[in-house]
C-alpha cells in the first residue's frame, strides 16, 4: 500500500498538464494522497479543474512566484511526507509513492529519474557547481571520459541511489518538517534555479540532495516557461545562476562556475560549427553569461 503523503502542485495556465497528473495519480496511486494545488493567477480554469478532481486549493491572484506560491501550498500539508510535483510531471506507475516512502525514512531530499516524452532520460540531477572538476567535463565531450569521471559530472545517468549536488526540483519529497524548515524556497525568488538554492542551503544543514533513478516519471520540462518568454530566457537563467551561487557558495565557486558554464557553452558552440550543426542556442546561453557578468549586482556574493 502507498505510503500516505502530499502533493503540492503550483500552477499558472497548465489546467492541460494539471489535468493529465490528476489522472495518473487516480490510476497509479491508493490510497489518495493529499493534493494541494496553488493556482498562481491562471486564466485557463486550472482551480476549478483541482476542486472537481478533489484537490484543495490555494488561491494566489497576484502570482508571487514559484517559490512562494510552493511554500504556501506546504504549508497547507497534513502527512509527514511532502512531495513536490510541477504539473506536467505524469505518473507511470506507483513509483511516486515508493520516493514518499523512502523520505519518511530520514532527512534528505529525494529525487526520482525523470524522462522525456520520447523516453530520453532528462538531466536533472547535477554536482555540486563551483569546483575545479567542473572544467574537466567543460574541456573534454563526457562520453569520451573513464565511467567514473563521467558519473561524477553527469549524475543524472547513475542507475544506483546515489547523492547529487543539486537537483531539479520538478519531483522532489521529503519529509513534511524538514521542508518547513528549509522553507523550502526563498521567498524572495521569483522563478529559475530555486531548487539549486534549495539543494545548496540543505546541504549546509547537512541534509543531502538523493538521486533515486530505479524510480521513474514523466516530465515534460521547460515547455510552459519556454511559452512564457517566448523561447528559453538564456539572461534570467544566467543571472539567476549567478545570484544563487555567489550567495550560497562565495566568489571562488563562483569564478569557477562562470569558467566552467563559459568553456562548456564556447566548446558545444564550436563543435555543433565544425559538425555544421546549429549552434544558435550555446552561441546565446555564452552572450547571456557574459551579460550577467558585467552586471556586477547580479550576484549577492557571500
Amino acid at each position: 500500500m502507498t505510503a500516505p503523503f502530499t502533493a503540492v502542485v503550483v500552477i499558472h495556465d497548465s489546467a492541460a498538464e494539471l489535468e493529465a497528473l490528476l489522472t495518473s495519480l487516480e490510476r497509479h496511486l491508493a490510497p489518495a494522497p493529499q493534493v494541494v494545488v496553488v493556482d498562481a493567477g491562471s486564466r485557463d480554469g486550472g482551480a476549478a479543474l483541482a476542486r472537481d478532481r478533489g484537490a484543495e486549493v490555494v488561491e494566489r491572484p497576484d502570482n508571487p512566484g514559484f517559490g512562494p506560491a510552493s511554500n504556501a501550498g506546504v504549508e497547507r500539508a497534513r502527512t509527514n511526507v511532502t512531495v513536490l510535483l510541477n504539473p506536467d510531471v505524469e505518473l507511470r506507475d506507483a513509483a511516486l509513492g515508493e520516493l514518499a516512502r523512502r523520505a519518511a525514512a530520514r532527512d534528505a531530499l529525494l529525487v526520482p529519474r525523470l524522462l522525456e516524452a520520447d523516453g530520453r532520460v532528462q538531466r536533472t540531477a547535477h554536482p555540486v557547481p563551483g569546483r575545479l572538476s567542473a572544467l574537466v567535463p567543460a574541456l573534454v565531450h563526457p562520453p569520451v571520459l573513464p565511467s567514473g569521471l563521467r558519473l561524477a559530472a553527469e549524475p543524472w545517468r547513475a542507475e544506483r541511489p546515489r547523492q547529487v549536488g543539486w537537483a531539479v526540483a520538478a519531483c522532489l519529497a521529503a519529509r513534511t518538517e524538514l521542508l518547513s524548515a528549509l522553507g523550502p524556497f526563498d521567498p524572495a525568488a521569483f522563478l529559475f534555479y530555486e531548487d539549486l538554492d534549495l539543494c545548496l542551503r540543505a546541504r549546509a544543514a547537512g541534509v543531502a540532495t538523493e538521486l533515486h533513478p530505479d524510480l521513474v516519471l514523466r516530465h515534460r520540462g521547460g515547455h510552459a516557461t519556454e511559452a512564457a518568454f517566448g523561447g528559453e530566457p538564456f539572461e534570467l537563467l544566467a543571472r539567476r545562476r549567478r545570484e544563487v551561487i555567489g550567495a550560497r557558495l562565495g566568489r571562488r565557486a563562483l569564478a569557477l562556475d562562470d569558467a566552467a558554464q563559459a568553456l562548456t557553452f564556447a566548446t558545444r558552440s564550436v563543435g555543433r560549427w565544425a559538425l555544421r550543426r546549429d549552434a544558435s542556442r550555446p552561441r546565446a546561453q555564452l552572450h547571456a553569461l557574459r551579460l550577467a557578468r558585467r552586471n556586477p549586482a547580479a550576484a549577492n556574493l557571500k
